[in-house]
Order: structure tokens, then C-alpha cells, then sequence
């Protein structure tokens, strides 16, 4: 769509272009009937008439299904046409700045971004119970509002997109470097394929880096589905252990070993708060940077390990029962961090023992003396 500026959409009045993404033109327009201003995000509908009928019907299915969903962290969307071989949404307007400019420009503190990101798993929650999933996570997609709220967009209507990734099996839609191993091999997703991509941006926002950042695509690829994600603390001393954790249980290859549920996820990240302010507050103390590290100083390198916490994984309750130390000088840590190894048990020696080892040592010294004198 280029050219002149659209008069209209349905009901709905053009006012100016706001952007462009992957789905096409997103419009500021005025609802005629309802005397309000909203965001009209449209979409080409391209193809044959069978094919293009067939695209518009899953359209407005996936739209409707996204429509009944509300809640604080889900741009809401009011109403679904067509005009002409345009599809068209009209959503709730919303101001911020996106997610990716903040971590772009270093402005997100680690207890900020574990707020956000138990905002947005309580949003996914909500939605996954209404069974609307949204395949298509990342920091392009979430608002970041100046009252602190946080908003995730395109919800429910993501695989709608054009297809971004393909392979010799077929196409996947969305974004690779935020997808989950099942997307990827295109199997049958569920809520848990969002859990794994809202780790990927959790780790993004801690540490100004994507854990599966490789320079082409069938790189990435491979390393979304066989490669560990390195924990968040090595790239970023200071972090609390529990946050690699968190992570590396929203991280796990398989849906099974992850959190089951984004409230889960919701629940672990509060029960951590706390921590992640008290290690900010020492850092800062200590004259250290709280804010992100820049993505171009950190070498991301091959030499991964996977941090394995139990199915029934606890982040609170698991880190209770380690007695975390930091690294002593001199010393190599792959994962960055090192938990205390249990004591080994003494070995009980016999009184028999000791009496036949001291007699040894008596003699020994006896045979000693007669050999200087």
C-alpha cells in the first residue's frame, strides 16, 4: 500500500500514517460513530479469490478470538472489516515507546524488566485461558506506556502475517530469534511456545543481548532448538542466580520441562522482586552500572551450559536451598556464577588403627635416631 493517504476504512476516518511493519500500514483514524480516536492496522489480502476469501475468513476467525479477550496488558481490539482488498483492525490507541527502543537505549533496570515481564505473563494468562495464543512475542510488539503499564500488541492475530521464515518443510511465521523449538519444527503450538519466546525478551531486557543471536538465519535456527541459552548472570555480573533460574526454565527446549503456565512464570518473577532490588541497590552502592550492558561489548560465543532445574521447579523455594559464592579471582566459571559443594564427609579412622599408626611412627623415628647418633 504507497501512494496517497487512504480517506477511510469502514467507519473509520484516516488522520495520518503511524508506521509500517511486517502486517502493513498502521493508520491514526477517528471513529465516526463513536466520537474516539483509534489505531487501524491493515493488512493486503493478495492471492486468487479462493485463496484471499480464505485468508480474510481465518482473519477475522483469529481477530474475534483476540476481541474477547480483556485485560490491563492486551491492546484491546474494538472492530474487524474490509475495504476493498484491504483487511483492517481498529484497536485501542496506544502511546509509549516500544520495548525495543528501551532496551536499545539502556533504559530498563533489572527489577524493571522482571516488573514488565510479570505484567505480561499475567496478560498471557489471560489470554491462553480464553485459548488465544499469540506466536509472535517479541519487543517490537509491546508497548511500554509512560504510566508504567506495559501493552502486547498484534495479540492473537500474529500468524496472520506474511510468512517470515522458510523452509524446505514449509513456512513459520514469525519471528526466529524469539521463537520457541516447536515453532520452529512447525509442530501444534500452545501457551507454553509464548512462555519461551517472553523468556527470550526477559533475558533481552537483562542483559541487552538476545540469547540466540547468530549471523544467518539457519544458525539461529539451530541454536533456538539444540543450543542452551547462556545464563543471564554470565553476560551480566550482578544478577541474582535466581534469574538464571527463572530463565533457564522458560528456556527449556522441551514445553513439557517448561513453566507449565505463564502464571507460573507471573508468580516466580514476584517471589524475586525483592532480591533483584536488593542485588541493584548493592550494585549501585558499589559504583556499579545498573542498566544494560551494550549489546556490542558482549562476545557471545559458543561455550554453553544449561543450567537444569527440576521439573518441578520452584524459583524460590530452589534457591532457599543453595549457598551461592561468588568466583574467586583466577578462577574459570562457564556458567559465571558457582554454587558451594557440600562438604565431604570426614573418614573415621579405628582406635585399633590409630594405635597400630602411631606405633609406626614411634618406631619410625627410634630407627631415625639410632641412624643420626
Amino acid at each position: 500500500m504507497t501512494g496517497a493517504l487512504p480517506q477511510k476504512f469502514g467507519r473509520y476516518q484516516v488522520v495520518k500514517e503511524l508506521g509500517r511493519g511486517a502486517m502493513g500500514i498502521v493508520y491514526l483514524a477517528e471513529d465516526t460513530e463513536l466520537a474516539r480516536r483509534v489505531a487501524i492496522k491493515t493488512i493486503a489480502l493478495t492471492g486468487a479469490d479462493p485463496e484471499r476469501d480464505r485468508h480474510e475468513a481465518r482473519f477475522r476467525q483469529e481477530a474475534r478470538a483476540a476481541g474477547g479477550v480483556s485485560h490491563p496488558a492486551i491492546v484491546t481490539i474494538y472492530d474487524v472489516g474490509r475495504e476493498a482488498d484491504t483487511a483492517f483492525i481498529a484497536m485501542e490507541l496506544v502511546e509509549g515507546r516500544e520495548l525495543r527502543e528501551l532496551i536499545r537505549d539502556g533504559a530498563i533496570t533489572p527489577s524493571h524488566a522482571v516488573e514488565l515481564a510479570a505484567l505480561l505473563a499475567d496478560g498471557l494468562a489471560s489470554a491462553h485461558a480464553h485459548g488465544v495464543i499469540h506466536r509472535d512475542i517479541k519487543p517490537g510488539n509491546i508497548m511500554v506506556l509512560e504510566d508504567g503499564r506495559v501493552k502486547l500488541m498484534d495479540f492473537g492475530i500474529a500468524r496472520l502475517q506474511q510468512p517470515t521464515v522458510k523452509t524446505q518443510t514449509g513456512v513459520m511465521l514469525g519471528s526466529p530469534q524469539y521463537m520457541s523449538p516447536e515453532q520452529i519444527a512447525g509442530e501444534e503450538v500452545d501457551g507454553r511456545a509464548d512462555v519461551f519466546s517472553l523468556g527470550v525478551v526477559l533475558y533481552e531486557m537483562l542483559t541487552g543481548v538476545k540469547p540466540f543471536d547468530a549471523p544467518d538465519l539457519s544458525q539461529v535456527l539451530f541454536w533456538v532448538v539444540n543450543m542452551p541459552a547462556k545464563p543471564p548472570g554470565e553476560r551480566r555480573p550482578g544478577l541474582p542466580a535466581v534469574l538464571d533460574y527463572i530463565v533457564a526454565r522458560a528456556l527449556k527446549k522441551k514445553p513439557e520441562e517448561r513453566y507449565a503456565t505463564a502464571a507460573e512464570l507471573a508468580a516466580d518473577l514476584r517471589r524475586c522482586i525483592e532480591e533483584v532490588r536488593a542485588a541493584e541497590s548493592n550494585l549501585g552502592a558499589a559504583g556499579g552500572d545498573t542498566t544494560p550492558m551494550d549489546a556490542r561489548s558482549v562476545p557471545l560465543g559458543e561455550d554453553r551450559m544449561e543450567l537444569r532445574p527440576a521439573r518441578g521447579f520452584d524459583a524460590s523455594e530452589a534457591i532457599a536451598r543453595l549457598s551461592v559464592v561468588p568466583r574467586e579471582a583466577g578462577t574459570e566459571s562457564r556458567a559465571g556464577w558457582t554454587v558451594q559443594a557440600p562438604a565431604r564427609p570426614r573418614r573415621r579412622v579405628s582406635r585399633g588403627g590409630a594405635i597400630l599408626a602411631a606405633t609406626y611412627a614411634m618406631a619410625a623415628l627410634l630407627a631415625l635416631a639410632i641412624v643420626v647418633l
